[in-house]
């Protein structure tokens, strides 16, 4: 018989279990997240006298056979498809996450209403909106007519049952898993608890059954996505969709997928109609370029398969503060002070009496090594006041040393510039000759004071940096 047990605190960021209340998680170190949660029902433990439950065999096969690629359904979205890897694959369940009124319903209203105008049987569960709610969105987006069926519920089991009568559907959309709640777990809905529970049984329906499933995940303050981690382990991908309020662009990662490639991206744009695809980003990044004004540079950079040019802007202005503010807007400020450091150890540019500002144009996140040079151009030019040229890309990896280091797909990059309109490049040395295969003037750079030299005397008027800010090695 079964027995219920004592309840227990958990914390609500990362899952742990603790014995007592206490006001600071030993396992994450995050304070006034654990909750108490009633364990609900456990089974007994066997004791004397109490037979084990026997096992059920199954087959086991062996390790050599045929392979088969997942069949998968294209989205409709191409975009959606190029971070999924092709489209949903049968029976696998995707959790997507992103800040509140980023556009997460929207995208995933669009996706099912273009399965659904493929022939293909797509379901919207919304346990936060009425169904009167998710109609109006779709009306506004011109979706009104598409054979999506919706309904809003938060009972996981009621979920269940419904979905399995009739034909199975193609594609689930449950938003969010914070709202759904099962029977077998003993405590509120939003809990780790009630999460984990919940998500199990929609993750076996999914297998059961061939559905593709999405989750929607709501995220904390840190952009993480809400729950227990062990929820991100149990789903098939996890997609994460970024962007920030003031501008129109919408990025969509793949933080983990187990069907395709986790270094994609997808480019969307807000628009009255919803979410719009977007071709070409380089483009929309580079549309509102303000030419000739110091302290912009143009990254050529690479997010997955696709080459990405985006201006790189910086701000060095003195400070009367004892110590200087350094902010970074789409980059990783540790990677902003390895660049300072290399410039004022190597090539003497004095910039501990200076505010820094490093914001990538667009609302882009870029996390490849290769934009230091563009960054280290940028600071230069706005310290020196003197603009860089403005059909120039740059790109190269910085060492501590001062070495510029060279990286990948130097070619894809180079052939996105020409696309673009742009003439030169500066690059490390070792790609000097994709550049004159392509018929594009090169500066190719060795160590980065080079290029500090080369910006500081094209100033006409050297306003920030004195007559021995800037020394020549050798």
């Amino acid at each position: 018989m079964a027995r219920r047990s004592s309840p227990s605190f958990i914390c609500q960021n990362c899952g742990a279990t603790h014995g007592r209340w206490q006001g600071k998680c030993e396992a994450c170190g995050e304070w006034n997240t654990i909750a108490e949660e009633g364990a609900g029902l456990a089974a007994a433990p066997a004791g004397p006298g109490r037979a084990p439950r026997k096992g059920r065999r199954f087959a086991l096969e062996p390790l050599k056979g045929e392979a088969h690629d997942a069949p998968r359904l294209p989205s409709g979205i191409a975009e959606l498809d190029r971070v999924t890897g092709g489209g949903f694959v049968r029976g696998s369940v995707l959790l997507l996450g992103g800040d509140p009124g980023i556009g997460k319903s929207t995208l995933l209203i669009q996706a099912a209403a273009a399965l659904a105008g493929a022939g293909y049987r797509a379901v919207y569960i919304s346990g936060e909106e009425a169904v009167a709610q998710v109609r109006l969105r779709a009306e506004r987006l011109g979706l009104a007519d598409a054979p999506v069926e919706i309904a809003a519920e938060t009972s996981v089991e009621d979920i269940v049952a419904t979905l399995s009568e009739g034909a199975t559907p193609r594609l689930v959309i449950v938003d969010s898993i914070q709202t759904m709640w099962t029977d077998m777990v003993d405590s509120a809905p939003g809990t780790v608890t009630q999460v984990r529970g919940s998500a199990q049984m929609l993750i076996r329906f999914a297998k059961r059954s061939g559905a593709a499933v999405i989750l929607v995940g709501h995220v904390t303050k840190d952009g993480q996505i809400a729950g227990p981690r062990v929820v991100e382990h149990m789903v098939d991908a996890v997609l994460s969709f970024e962007g920030e309020g003031s501008h129109q662009f919408r990025i969509l990662r793949a933080a983990k997928n187990r069907f395709g490639p986790t270094d994609e991206i997808g480019v969307f744009e807000m628009t009255g109609l919803g979410l719009r695809e977007v071709a070409n980003p380089s483009e929309l990044f580079l549309s509102e370029r303000n030419l000739g004004a110091p302290g912009t540079a143009v990254f050529a950079g690479i997010e997955g398969t696709r080459p990405l040019l985006v201006e790189i802007q910086a701000l060095v202005v003195p400070t009367s503060l004892g110590t200087p503010r350094r902010a970074a807007v789409g980059w990783d400020s540790s990677r902003l002070a390895t660049v300072l450091a290399v410039l004022e150890a190597h090539c003497g540019v004095k910039l501990g009496g200076h505010d820094i500002y490093l914001n990538v144009a667009g609302g882009l996140r870029i996390v490849e090594p290769a934009a230091d040079l563009a960054a280290a151009a940028a600071l230069v030019s706005s310290m020196t006041g003197a603009p860089l040229p403005a059909d120039a890309v740059y790109f190269g990896e910085v060492s501590l040393s001062g070495a510029v280091r060279p990286v990948a797909q130097a070619a894809a990059r180079l052939k996105e510039a020409q696309k673009l309109g742009f003439a030169r490049a500066i690059l490390p040395d070792t790609a000097r000759a994709e550049a004159a295969n392509l018929g594009l003037s090169s500066t190719a750079i060795g160590m980065l004071v080079d290029l500090v030299s080369d910006i500081a005397a094209g100033a006409e008027k050297p306003r920030k940096m004195g007559p021995r800010a800037v020394r020549q090695d050798g």
